[in-house]
């Protein structure tokens, strides 16, 4: 087997060729994390649309991200020198060693993404969000950018918080951006594929939530800067989620149906759960045979006209209040600043205990 040892503080990520990882801490006491655990209890929700489908695209989605958005790189050019900064689900790693003063360390749940980042020299494992392998008070500052709207429910986007807070020392900052419901460009929102419920936690067993057509009304958007190119206007309606889809993970029991047409009004009118297509081009579909088995499994499909296979990733789109609402939940944390920017809402932490 390749294995690809991704070195971070005292903790690495073996790569198999498969694309499996396992991560190895050597870290003691009571902030030794074991992140294999902690994957296990990821919603399938955040398996299949989120984990599975970034491995997947990792060289692509990577080819379209090097622009730096000019207020995280005003927050990291701002902070002391000799500072060490800790990104979050640092994706490709683009923010990583863009303050030539500061030490930079990264994290993201992708081994695919991970491995862009450590074959580029930057110092990164593998980790959940909702579960850093970090020792406590060890960073100067931190950032998670475009990431808390991957997670499904309330309770992981506010532990993945907690989590930032608790490996920054007192009186550091951390900085958070979320894809925003309140969008610059509103014609993005025929491109996503809105989901008629919200994942919430009490539903019983694996499951996801349901589509409805996107004809039915105009909804919010959500935001679609850097990413790559989605469903043109005026083709044919989207289809539901495939079949199979609804053979690999669990339905709502009746009762729960019965709430869904109750609610249904409120949620269309303030939809904040969405599937947002990434187009991966045949030529670059086959590179692990990923996309293969995410064909036959009915967790993408095939697009002739754009000679692409289409996956669809989980967002959970921020409305206004929000973010500042779960980190006012945080004992030892302060919001010291928040902003709207590029279609994201935005918050400044400083840990204060």
């Amino acid at each position: 087997m390749r294995e690809v040892k991704v070195k971070c503080a005292s903790d690495f990520c073996t790569l198999g060729a498969d694309g499996e990882s396992s991560i190895h801490s050597v870290s003691t006491g009571e902030d030794k994390r074991c992140s294999s655990s902690s994957i296990k209890s990821t919603p399938e929700l955040e398996k299949k649309y989120v984990h599975h489908v970034y491995d997947a695209i990792a060289p692509h989605f990577s080819s379209t991200r090097f622009a730096k958005w000019p207020k995280v790189a005003t927050f990291l050019n701002s902070l002391p020198s000799g500072s060490l900064v800790l990104d979050a689900g640092c994706g490709n790693g683009k923010y990583l060693g863009l303050n030539l003063d500061c030490f930079f360390v990264g994290c993201d749940i992708s081994p695919s993404l991970i491995k862009i980042c450590a074959d580029r020299g930057h110092e990164v494992l593998v980790a959940d969000a909702v579960n850093l392998p970090y020792r406590s008070d060890f960073g100067d500052a931190a950032i998670s950018i475009a990431v808390l709207h991957h997670l499904s429910t309330e309770s992981r986007r506010k532990k993945a918080i907690e989590e930032l807070v608790r490996v920054v020392k007192k009186g550091s900052l951390v900085l958070i951006t979320v894809w925003a419901v309140e969008q610059e460009d509103k014609s993005l929102v025929t491109k996503w594929t809105p989901l008629t419920q919200k994942y919430v936690e009490e539903w019983i067993g694996p499951g996801s939530p349901r589509v409805r057509s996107p004809s039915a009304r105009t909804l919010e958007s959500i935001p679609e800067t850097e990413d790559n190119g989605s469903e043109e206007q005026g083709k044919e309606p989207k289809q539901s989620v495939p079949d199979k889809l609804w053979e690999s993970i669990s339905l709502t029991s009746q009762s729960e149906d019965d709430s869904v047409i109750s609610q249904d009004v409120k949620i269309i009118t303030n939809q904040q759960e969405y599937f947002v297509p990434w187009h991966l081009p045949y030529h670059r579909a086959e590179v692990s045979g990923a996309s293969a088995c995410a064909l036959a499994n009915g967790l993408a499909k095939k697009d002739d006209k754009k000679g692409a296979v289409v996956y669809n990733r989980y967002y959970h789109v921020f409305c206004d209040g929000e973010l500042e609402r779960l980190a006012s939940d945080i004992d030892n944390a302060v919001v010291v600043d928040r902003f709207f920017d590029k279609s994201n809402w935005c918050i400044v932490l400083q840990r204060t205990s």
